[in-house]
């Protein structure tokens, strides 16, 4: 229940990990949702939802559906204006999830880190672009003080005192050895070549993308991305509305996955991590709507791109070929008839108001 609960302000496009903090410590999530067209929040709406119950404000450095950075500096200069005004100690935790190792090697991306006085803490996945085997992660304090001894479990019978911050006690080491290894084999010349070369390929996939044509000529895709530098090597897009194509981005991701290629496609929309409301994720975009990333990782290359650009666009060529609007013939889904069959409801109601 609102004002209830201590709450964290963070925007809709969370990563998956924080419902788990939500239900597990009691903290009401308080969602900022985002314009499409920019997927990142604003300080003024950090302002208006900060209270005396509010722990904290979560900046995400690299969004996983579009690969945005939250402006971070705007972020901090809004909490110093309410922490000011108020009284309050409000600071920011910096989700670096997957921008953890980006942001470091891109060239003019604001400051976003402990430059800024309000940021205590940033975490950061070694499992994505960090080079390191799935499940490592990291937690950085900015001081020995903001990190609460009431959370930790002090053990003494492994032959010295130990300390777990962690929901499990015993947990592998691999994660930590294979980080160990990535960042002293390729040191920062070595992850600064990574980062040129993922940018690198997410360019040629996006102008890839940006080059697609309906089948009346028009650009198919919207891009929702933040384009070639300041953000992730990530390539998010979707099919333009306005086409009224009888397909939309998950039947494309099915064609795709033909090619044998996953590309995600995603409804714009998640349920509150308490309520399970479904609810949209943009405040300017309709929660029917579909969207779909590319996210480029290490190991692509530029053939590989290409060859990727290939596959969406046979995928194309067959969702094209493939739809009757008259008779529906050729859906082989439930989705795809589904689609369909609310294409002709909305196109229906909208020669009845004509």
């Amino acid at each position: 229940m609102r004002g209830v609960y201590p709450n964290l302000i963070i925007s809709s496009l969370y990563q998956a990990a924080w419902e788990k903090f939500f239900r597990y410590m009691d903290v009401e999530p308080r969602f900022i949702r985002p314009s499409f067209k920019t997927s990142t929040i604003t300080g003024e709406q950090v302002k208006a939802l900060i209270d005396d119950k509010t722990i904290g404000v979560v900046g995400i450095m690299g969004n996983h559906y579009t690969g945005h950075y939250d402006p971070i500096a705007e972020l901090n200069k809004a909490v110093s204006e309410v922490n000011s005004e108020k009284g309050f100690q409000v600071g920011i935790h910096v989700d670096a999830a997957s921008g953890g190792f980006v942001a470091p090697f891109q060239p003019d991306v604001p400051a976003w880190d402990f430059r800024l006085e309000n940021v205590l803490s940033i975490s950061t996945s070694g499992h994505k672009f960090g080079q390191s085997v799935c499940g490592t992660g990291w937690v950085v304090w900015r001081d020995r003080d903001d990190l609460s001894e009431h959370v930790a479990v002090s053990v003494t019978y492994l032959g010295g005192k130990g300390d777990s911050y962690t929901l499990n006690f015993s947990r592998p080491a691999t994660g930590v050895y294979v980080q160990h290894y990535k960042i002293m084999r390729l040191g920062l010349d070595g992850y600064q070549h990574l980062c040129d070369n993922m940018m690198t390929n997410a360019k040629i996939i996006r102008d890839g993308l940006k080059a697609m044509k309906s089948p009346d000529g028009k650009p198919l895709f919207i891009m929702l991305d933040n384009g070639d530098c300041g953000c992730l090597p990530v390539v998010t897009a979707q099919i333009d509305p306005s086409l009224n194509l009888f397909y939309d981005d998950i039947d494309l991701q099915h064609e795709i996955a033909k090619e044998h290629w996953y590309v995600c496609g995603y409804k714009m929309s998640f349920n509150h991590p308490l309520t399970e409301e479904a609810m949209a994720m943009y405040h300017d975009a309709d929660d029917s709507q579909s969207m779909f990333r590319v996210v480029v990782k290490s190991n692509m290359t530029q053939y590989l791109s290409t060859h990727l650009l290939d596959a969406m666009q046979k995928a194309v060529d067959r969702l094209n070929n493939m739809f009757n609007p008259l008779d529906g013939s050729g859906i082989h889904t439930a989705h795809e008839k589904e689609f369909l069959l609310k294409h002709k409801k909305n196109a229906h109601a909208g020669h009845a108001a004509c």
